[in-house]
């Protein structure tokens, strides 16, 4: 696969798929810029090179046609900002407008299209519509790692009409980290699976027991392990019909010599709410009407030992309902103990979506090695799966 530093762009128009899904506010400004920063670096090398940048993206998911709260003009003042130059909006994806503009480009110039899923022949993947937008540019260039899981026109389909096309740095640095992680990782290698549901990690998981010296299980799902083992677990998450499914897991996992840790101890609430009341208890004996939201002082301490000692890390998915401050530690101490390793040598990969909001949270992203902008993508990556987007690019 090629990379846009295998290509020259200078008087070529590259079309550009970027991941510009970021949160907007009732004001429709930009909230966190994190995706639009990211692929600043790509848009400076395609612009020094003496290329024009044609962008398209998603934002949000609108139903049926054009909707202002999903226009990506609200996202023009962000990106001139960032990139420090004017960006011409194209007022469409595909049509008269949006080719004319696309035409009249120089050197140095940037288009920003219109939202694409404002055509529902963007997630169908159709061909017409692919067709239509790689009439805009000369080099289809792949910078939107977050949707190479989907096989839609402008992340796959479109890249069949370009002889010329790559991958942006942000799709190769995701590639490359990803690669490093799952085929050459130092050990010992521990990978931290937080989040709700055991159902949304379970192939992660035993692709990662092929891979791991440890595997640290947090968050909302390890209830359902606790219970399996014949704890009481409370009015705790659970998956019933996963029961049988955690106990197989931990069989896999003592007979492939990993070793599988379990929170020893939560901070159990007696509501799902900021201002609950707390108790610290055994995971095996949470009171009924009572429910773990954060791993307990014991476990933190446990599980950051381990951490610790580790050469390679993969997080994805937090410990606890982190985004409430009272259930915020083991998550925190979680995040720290990653960065503590990372200090000492260990390469940490943080897996996007929770854990990266997380991280950012505590103002740990420059402290660990690698936070994936990719969520979704990223798992089905490390599941073993082809993606689409990047086999596009082969």
């Amino acid at each position: 696969m090629k990379t846009i530093n295998d290509f020259n762009f200078s008087g070529q128009r590259a079309l550009i798929r970027v991941d510009f899904n970021v949160p907007l506010d009732k004001a429709f400004a930009v909230t966190d810029d994190n995706r639009i920063r990211a692929t600043i670096p790509t848009l400076k090398k395609i612009l020094a090179d003496g290329g024009s940048c044609i962008l398209m993206s998603h934002l949000g998911r609108p139903k049926g046609g054009p909707e202002d709260k999903y226009s990506l003009r609200h996202t023009v003042g962000t990106l001139e900002s960032l990139l420090g130059r004017k960006v011409i909006f194209g007022g469409d994806c595909i049509g008269e407008e949006a080719a004319a503009k696309a035409k009249g480009l120089k050197g140095g110039d940037v288009l920003l299209l219109e939202n694409l899923r404002f055509y529902k022949e963007e997630e169908k993947g159709d061909l017409e519509f692919a067709r239509k937008l790689s009439t805009l540019g000369d080099v289809y260039v792949n910078d939107a790692f977050g949707t190479a899981h989907r096989a839609h026109a402008s992340t796959t389909i479109v890249a069949q009409f370009f002889q010329k096309k790559c991958a942006g740095l942000v799709m190769a640095a995701e590639l490359t980290n990803a690669k490093k992680v799952m085929e050459n990782a130092n050990r010992p290698f521990t990978a931290i699976m937080g989040g709700a549901k055991i159902s949304d990690k379970i192939l992660i998981i035993e692709q990662l027991l092929n891979k791991v010296n440890h595997l640290i299980i947090g968050g909302g799902m390890s209830y359902t392990f606790f219970k399996a083992l014949g704890g009481n677990i409370g009015k705790s998450l659970v998956e019933e019909d996963k029961l049988d499914l955690a106990k197989e897991l931990i069989q896999k996992a003592k007979a492939k010599g990993v070793e599988l840790h379990l929170p020893i101890d939560s901070i159990a609430a007696d509501a799902f709410d900021a201002n609950a009341n707390t108790q610290v208890c055994n995971n095996n004996a949470i009171p009924d009407g009572w429910m773990g939201l954060d791993i307990g002082p014991q476990a933190q301490e446990v599980l950051a030992k381990v951490i610790e000692s580790s050469k390679t890390i993969l997080w994805n998915g937090p410990m606890g309902v982190f985004e409430m401050k009272k259930f915020e530690t083991g998550t925190k101490r979680v995040a720290e103990a990653v960065v503590r390793a990372t200090e000492k040598g260990a390469f940490s990969l943080i897996g996007g979506g929770d854990s990266a909001a997380a991280v950012a949270q505590f103002g740990f992203v420059d402290k660990v090695s690698y936070v994936s902008t990719g969520g979704g993508a990223l798992l089905e990556y490390f599941e073993g799966k082809v993606l689409p987007g990047v086999k596009a690019l082969e």
